[in-house]
């Protein structure tokens, strides 16, 4: 089954299965599935036809979802880039933007570099 141009498993329950779709999180999965008055515990590949149409609909209508969304926020980004706000220049040193701390613990957004001695001893082969 595809919404929002996603395909979704087809065997776990619908409620978990519309977590795929980038932008549905578990509460926004759940309100959806209240709306359209399907219940949670059905398995994707048992939605009628009806419930799908339906479903896409009304995902398709009232939420920003996959493309739109990843533009959205990259647009956000490049307007704090602009106007060389405290976030835009965090972004664009690709250090931590929220307040972390980065003598140590900032590997996600640095990548993995240690640069760090290890033990300090060399290796046997070499001259000292």
């Amino acid at each position: 089954m595809r919404i929002a141009s996603t395909n979704i498993p087809e065997e776990k329950k619908i409620e978990f299965s519309l977590r795929y779709i980038f932008g549905i999180g578990a509460t926004l999965a759940k309100k959806i599935l209240v709306a359209t008055k399907i219940d949670g515990n059905i398995r994707t590949k048992d939605l009628t036809n009806e419930q799908e149409d339906t479903l896409r609909a009304y995902v398709e209508k009232n939420f920003k979802t996959e493309g739109d969304l990843r533009r959205e926020i990259m647009s956000n980004i490049k307007t704090l880039k602009d106007t060389k706000s405290y976030r835009g220049i965090r972004h664009m040193k690709h250090l931590p933007v929220r307040g972390q701390r980065t003598k140590t613990n900032s590997r996600t957004v640095r990548g993995n570099v240690r640069k760090t001695m290890g033990s300090g001893r060399k290796p046997d082969g070499q001259k000292t």
